[in-house]
C-alpha cells in the first residue's frame, strides 16, 4: 500500500461530515470524456450494470475497482480484476491517491478532479437506531442511511465484517418500517446444510423426498407480509442462486414437490461479510442476483472506525448484564477497552464486558446476601463469555478460516466448528 497522502478528503467536524465536490473523469479509452460526480463515500468502477461508473472497455472487469473517500485521501482498491489497477503507473492491490493522479483500470485511464463546492453527507441527529447505539460520526452516518431506507420497502444489502451488528441493523430496519407488525424471519445461508437448504428456504410438500412426512412452510412463506433477512447471503450455494433470483423477480416461490407457485409479499434484507463484487468476478456469485440484492447497499462500519463509541457501548453492555441498579461500568476498566483494536468488533466487545462483569470483585461494603446464581451456573456463564471472546478474536486472527483457526489454537477442527456454531460465529 502506498504512503498516506497529505490531502484530507473526508472531513469530520462537530456534527457534520463533508468532502470536496469531485468528478471521476475518463481520460483515455473507449469511454473517453465520460465523467461521474462523486457524491458518496465509495464508488465502484467496472462494466457491470450495478457499478457507479460503467465502462465499455473490454479490458475492464465487471467490478474492477473501488474508490473510497477517507480522511487520509482516496483509497483505490483492485477487486481481483483480470488486468489490474494502477495508481501513478504502479500496479496496486490497495493504495492511497490524491485528486489529479492517474488511475488506470485495464486500458482505461481516469483521474479525480476537484470542483468548486463541497458535498455534505447527512448525519442522524439521534444516538441510536433501534437496538444500535453510537454517538460517533461513523455511527450517525450509518443511522442516517438506515433512516432513509427504513420506510421505503426496498431491498437492502448490509455489508461489513463479522460482529459489527448487521443482524441488529436488519432487525431495526424491519421495526422502523411499515411491516413492523408482521413477521421478521431470519434465514442463515451459512448454517443450513446443502441437502435441505432448498426446503428450508422455499418449503416442501408431504412426500416430496425421503423423510418429508408433512407439508412444511419455508422461510419465505413464514415471512409472508413481513421481512425475510437472508444472513450471510454470500454462503448461498451456487445452484440455489437462480431459484432465489426467480423468487425475488417474480415475487413467487414453488415449494419442493409442488406443481403450484405461491405468491409472495415479502421485503428482502440480506447481509454478508464477503465482498460480493469479488465473488461476482470469480463466478462464485451470480451477477444478476447481486444486482437485485444491491438495490440499496449499506456498509456497517467496524468498531475501529467508531472507537469513540466504545465507552458508550461498554457501559450499555455492563448495565445490561449487571442491571441498572448496579451502576455503570467502572472507569478503571475503560483504558483496557479503548486501547484495543477489537478485531471481533462489537460482538467481541460485548463478550469481553460480560467477562469483566462476571469476574468483577465484590465490594467490601456490599451486603452479604445469597448469591444470585449457583456456583455451577456462575461458572458456566463465565466459561461461555470466555469462549465467545476467545473465539471471536481467534477467527479474526485467522481471517475467518476455520482450518487456520484450529491450527492457531491447537484444536480439532470439528470441535472448533461446534463451538463456533454454539456462539453464533462463522468461518469458511
Amino acid at each position: 500500500m502506498a504512503d498516506t497522502p497529505a490531502t484530507q478528503i473526508l472531513s469530520r467536524g462537530a456534527g457534520e461530515l463533508s468532502m470536496p465536490e469531485m468528478r471521476l473523469v475518463v481520460l483515455r479509452g473507449p469511454d473517453r470524456g465520460h465523467a461521474l460526480r462523486i457524491d458518496r463515500e465509495e464508488v465502484v468502477v467496472g462494466t457491470a450494470a450495478s457499478v457507479h461508473l460503467r465502462l465499455t472497455d473490454p479490458t475492464v472487469s465487471r467490478h474492477h475497482a473501488t474508490l473510497r473517500m477517507t480522511e487520509h485521501g482516496i483509497l483505490v482498491t483492485d477487486l481481483d480484476s483480470t488486468n489490474g489497477t494502477r495508481v501513478d503507473r504502479r500496479r496496486i492491490q490497495s493504495a492511497y491517491t490524491e485528486p489529479g493522479d492517474a488511475i488506470d483500470v485495464g486500458s482505461t485511464r481516469m483521474r479525480v478532479e476537484l470542483q468548486r463546492g463541497r458535498v455534505e453527507l447527512p448525519l442522524s441527529g439521534s444516538s441510536r437506531f433501534g437496538p444500535l447505539l453510537g454517538r460517533s460520526i461513523a455511527a450517525r452516518r450509518l443511522f442516517s442511511l438506515l433512516e432513509q431506507v427504513a420506510t421505503a420497502d426496498v431491498t437492502v444489502l448490509l455489508l461489513g465484517e463479522s460482529g459489527v451488528g448487521k443482524d441488529l441493523a436488519a432487525q431495526a430496519l424491519h421495526e422502523a418500517g411499515p411491516r413492523a407488525a408482521a413477521p421478521f424471519i431470519v434465514f442463515d445461508c451459512g448454517a443450513a446444510t446443502g441437502s435441505v437448504i432448498e426446503s428450508e428456504l422455499f418449503g416442501h410438500e408431504r412426500g416430496a423426498f425421503t423423510g418429508a412426512l408433512d407439508r412444511r412452510n419455508g422461510a419465505f412463506q413464514e415471512a409472508q407480509g413481513g421481512t425475510l433477512f437472508l444472513d450471510e447471503i454470500g454462503e448461498l450455494p451456487r445452484e440455489l442462486q437462480p431459484k432465489l433470483l426467480r423468487a425475488i423477480d417474480r415475487r413467487e416461490i414453488r415449494p419442493v414437490g409442488s406443481d403450484r407457485a405461491r405468491s409472495l409479499d415479502v421485503r428482502i434484507i440480506a447481509a454478508t461479510n464477503r465482498d460480493l463484487k469479488r465473488e461476482v468476478n470469480s463466478g462464485a456469485f451470480r451477477e444478476d442476483l447481486f444486482y437485485r440484492l444491491n438495490a440499496f447497499p449499506i456498509s456497517v462500519p467496524p468498531l475501529r472506525e467508531r472507537a469513540d463509541d466504545i465507552p458508550l457501548l461498554a457501559d450499555h453492555f455492563w448495565r445490561t448484564f449487571i442491571g441498572d441498579d448496579g451502576g455503570g461500568i467502572p472507569a478503571s476498566l475503560l483504558p483496557e477497552l479503548t486501547e484495543y483494536s477489537w478485531p471481533g468488533n462489537v460482538r467481541e466487545l460485548r463478550h469481553r464486558v460480560e467477562q469483566l462483569a462476571l469476574l468483577r470483585p465484590r465490594e467490601a461494603t456490599e451486603p452479604q446476601t445469597a448469591p444470585r446464581a449457583s456456583y455451577r451456573e456462575a461458572k458456566a456463564k463465565a466459561l461461555d463469555a470466555f469462549e465467545a471472546g476467545f473465539l471471536a478474536e481467534l477467527m479474526a486472527r485467522a481471517g475467518g478460516n476455520v482450518s487456520e483457526a484450529a491450527r492457531l489454537a491447537s484444536m480439532d477442527r470439528v470441535h472448533l466448528s461446534k463451538l463456533l456454531r454454539k456462539h453464533g460465529l462463522r468461518g469458511h
